[in-house]
């Protein structure tokens, strides 16, 4: 089926960024430098309307981008929540290991002692980093952040996530 896919998403802008009608990027893998090498996407499944990367840089797990032609605030803020896509030959592969974050909703989610907590639901940027929600019994909601100390295990090819939360997190 992924040989088939013409195009994919590979992000979504968010908000604008400072004065200079750059705009934040909310990046759909889970490797945020993926964007280092990219030059041109698309605004639409259709794959007309390229727009031109002049720029990326990063701020924390934000990925800040200047388009060309994009030169005010005003002219940003038209592109918000817009979904990024590349086509097949001009996007590079996910490569072993690397994710979207799309795909990690409704993975398992335990314990680091094997308790089961509930299902992934989604998945928050936030300026410092990413925090998952976690769907638990009786709709009960419970909210990680995407750190390595409280996030020790990502198993995509299971579909599992392993938590070590500190006291108090899951209550």
């Amino acid at each position: 089926m992924m040989n088939k896919l013409t195009h994919f998403k590979i992000g979504q802008i968010v908000s604008t960024q400072g004065l200079k009608g750059e705009v934040r990027v909310y990046s759909y893998t889970d490797d945020i430098y993926r964007f280092d090498d990219l030059e041109t996407f698309y605004l639409g499944k259709d794959l007309e309307n390229k727009w031109i990367v002049e720029k990326v840089r990063y701020k924390g797990n934000m990925v800040i981008m200047k388009i060309k032609g994009i030169n005010t605030v005003e002219e940003a803020e038209k592109l918000k929540n817009k979904f990024m896509y590349v086509s097949r030959e001009e996007g590079r592969e996910l490569e072993e290991g690397e994710f979207f974050i799309s795909d990690m909703i409704g993975i398992d989610v335990y314990t680091v002692d094997g308790q089961h907590v509930g299902v992934l639901d989604d998945v928050l940027q936030y300026a410092a980093n990413d925090v998952y929600v976690i769907k638990g019994a009786e709709n009960k909601e419970y909210m990680i952040p995407a750190m390595l100390k409280f996030v020790p295990t990502i198993d995509m090819s299971e579909r599992k996530m392993i938590i070590d939360p500190i006291a108090g997190m899951l209550d």
